[in-house]
C-alpha cells in the first residue's frame, strides 16, 4: 500500500515513519508512506498556500487552485483521495478495515481556518477523528496511516490485533504479565493453569464485562450468543452485588 500525505508540515510526518511498527513495515515493503509539501505547488514565489476568507472573517483559507494542483500530481488514478475535517464520517475501526483494502491512500491535511469549499469536489470522502479541533489535519493524517497500516499482511503478528478493542466489536479483555503478584495485585488464578477453553471463556467474559460497564452501546450491534447472554447475565449479578 502507498500512503501520500499532503502537508504544509512534511517534517512532521518524516518523524511518524522513522519509529516503531511504522518503520518496520516500511523497511519490510509492506507500505510506503509519502510527506508531499503542499507548498510546492504554490505558484506564488513566496510559496503561499492561503489568502483570506471571501466576504471577510478570521484566519486565512487554503486556496482551491494550489491544493488541485497538488491533488492532480500526487494521486493516481485509483487512489482514494481524504480530506481530514472535523465535519467528515467520524472514523472507527470498520472504516480502518475499509481503506486497508486500497492500493493507494492520498490524506489531505488541513491547517488555519480551513478548506476553499470548492477542494471537496476533488476527494472521494471526509474523515474526522472525533469532536474536537486541532491546529492541523497532520495528527488526524498520522492516525489513520497507523491504524491501517498495522492492519496490513506482514505488518504485525495477525493474531496481535484480532483481539484488539473494537476489531471484535468488543472492548478487549484486560491482559497481564509477570510478576504474578504487585503491590497486593494478582493476576487472575485462571490465567494460570494452563486451561485454556477456561481461559478462553474468561477472556470473553472479560470482555463483555468491560463493553457493558464502559461502551455498552457496542453492544446493542454486537451479535450475541447464547453463551454471551449466559455471560452477560452472570455479569450483571455480579456487578448489582
Amino acid at each position: 500500500m502507498k500512503i501520500k500525505i499532503l502537508t504544509l508540515f512534511p517534517q512532521m510526518i518524516e518523524a511518524f515513519k522513522d519509529e516503531s511498527i511504522i518503520k518496520r513495515a516500511i523497511q519490510k515493503g509492506v507500505c510506503e508512506v509519502e510527506a508531499i509539501d503542499i507548498r510546492d505547488y504554490s505558484l506564488d514565489k513566496h510559496r503561499h498556500v492561503d489568502d483570506t476568507p471571501c466576504g471577510g472573517g478570521q484566519g486565512m483559507v487554503l486556496q482551491v487552485d494550489v491544493i488541485d494542483r497538488c491533488l492532480k500530481a500526487n494521486s493516481d488514478p485509483n487512489a482514494h483521495k481524504i480530506m481530514m475535517t472535523p465535519q467528515g464520517r467520524r472514523y472507527n475501526q470498520a472504516i480502518a478495515m475499509e481503506l486497508k483494502e486500497y492500493e493507494e491512500l492520498v490524506i489531505l491535511c488541513g491547517h488555519y481556518e480551513g478548506f476553499d469549499e470548492r477542494i471537496r469536489s476533488y476527494v472521494d470522502e471526509e474523515i474526522s477523528i472525533g469532536d474536537f479541533v486541532l491546529t492541523g489535519g497532520e495528527l488526524p493524517a498520522m492516525t489513520i496511516a497507523d491504524s491501517v497500516i498495522r492492519l496490513l499482511e506482514h505488518a504485525i503478528k495477525e493474531e496481535s490485533h484480532l483481539d484488539d478493542s473494537f476489531s471484535t466489536g468488543l472492548l478487549e479483555y484486560p491482559q497481564y504479565t509477570r510478576p504474578v503478584t504487585y503491590d497486593g495485585m494478582d493476576v487472575p488464578e485462571v490465567l494460570l493453569n494452563g486451561n485454556h477453553k477456561l481461559i478462553e471463556r474468561f477472556r470473553k467474559k472479560e470482555s463483555l464485562r468491560r463493553t457493558l460497564l464502559r461502551r455498552p452501546d457496542l453492544l446493542e450491534s454486537y451479535p450475541l450468543t447464547k453463551e454471551d447472554i449466559k455471560l452477560l447475565n452472570e455479569i450483571k449479578e455480579e456487578e448489582n452485588k
